[in-house]
């Protein structure tokens, strides 16, 4: 439950413009009867869209802080996505015949030309390795197409989400079905899971790092902390061994006793550095007391005993 008051709590609607892709706030207080799954019209950054509702939020900002929705999608601004996303494909073949007269894009890749509902933009996507100047490609293609025409260049990760396919695991790609924003990922996380740094093992389609290997990496963090190194000196009910290898996630290692490897839990284990180390300590005298401020925690002046 929330913790802000009914009478002040404002909710603001989530809407999607992507199938898979982020959720963006937006004022429906002029429209109180929409519905989770309705189509919508907004106005944003670039231009007038639809987008469908997939959520209600209560926030504790003041609703003048989120745009307006302008009004439900009507059936005729349906017609006319459907109308324009069957030309989607006509205005990508025309983006790359108009690039490959110009030159200079030998290095670019253009992926998809997505209008939006009533066709008066035009965006089309491309990757390259490089930065390129798009702006003399842009002003060609907007004589060729009735619509405003917006160049964004993306990188291997929104390529993938956009082609979609199955990934190494053999379901469809994560990227392309729940998804919807990129975490920074990098090779320390298959590290912390064990996993091996073999490109084929830990790469997926998009030549990138895998997205999965985010997953479960604070659970291996947090596990690998209650759990001994490896090479780490233990006592076992077997003796005093020492740890080969550790595995997280069944709170146990593997320890080697002599020449016999065993699989014990954490609670069977005593870190044997760490109880030597406390028992050297524990006899140790006091070093300053007498002398001055006592490490023992006694005043200065007094011994522990006269306490």
């Amino acid at each position: 439950m929330s913790d802000i008051p009914i009478e002040n709590q404002n909710t603001v609607a989530g809407v999607r413009f992507n199938k898979v892709g982020k959720l963006y706030h937006f004022d429906y207080s002029n429209y109180p009867d929409l519905r989770v799954g309705d189509y919508v019209i907004v106005d944003t950054a670039r231009g007038r869209q639809m987008g469908q509702i997939a959520s209600f939020l209560s926030v504790e900002d003041n609703l003048r802080d989120y745009r307006q929705i302008m009004r439900p999608a009507s059936p005729r601004d349906l017609t006319l996505r459907q109308y324009w996303e069957l030309r989607q494909e006509e205005a990508l073949e025309k983006c790359e015949e108009r690039a490959q007269q110009l030159g200079g894009f030998e290095q670019a890749k253009f992926v998809a030309a997505l209008y939006n509902y009533d066709g008066t933009i035009l965006t089309v996507l491309f990757t390259a390795e490089d930065k390129i100047n798009v702006g003399r490609l842009a002003g060609e293609l907007a004589r060729l197409v009735p619509a405003q025409v917006d160049l964004r260049q993306i990188g291997p990760r929104d390529v993938a989400k956009l082609l979609g396919g199955f990934g190494a695991c053999g379901e469809t790609r994560c990227c392309s079905t729940f998804l919807t924003d990129f975490s920074p990922i990098s090779i320390k996380m298959a590290k912390m899971q064990g996993i091996s740094l073999n490109p084929s093992e830990i790469t997926g389609m998009c030549g990138r790092l895998r997205c999965c290997l985010v997953y479960e990496y604070e659970q291996y963090v947090d596990a690998r902390k209650k759990l001994p190194k490896r090479n780490k000196r233990v006592g076992t009910p077997h003796g005093e061994g020492r740890v080969l290898d550790v595995y997280p996630l069944q709170d146990a290692v593997s320890v080697i006793v002599e020449e016999t490897r065993y699989m014990l839990k954490r609670e069977e284990l005593i870190p044997l550095d760490e109880l030597e180390a406390l028992q050297k300590k524990s006899k140790e005298p006091c070093a300053k007391h007498g002398d001055g401020p006592c490490d023992c925690g006694a005043k200065p002046g007094k011994t522990p005993a006269s306490e």
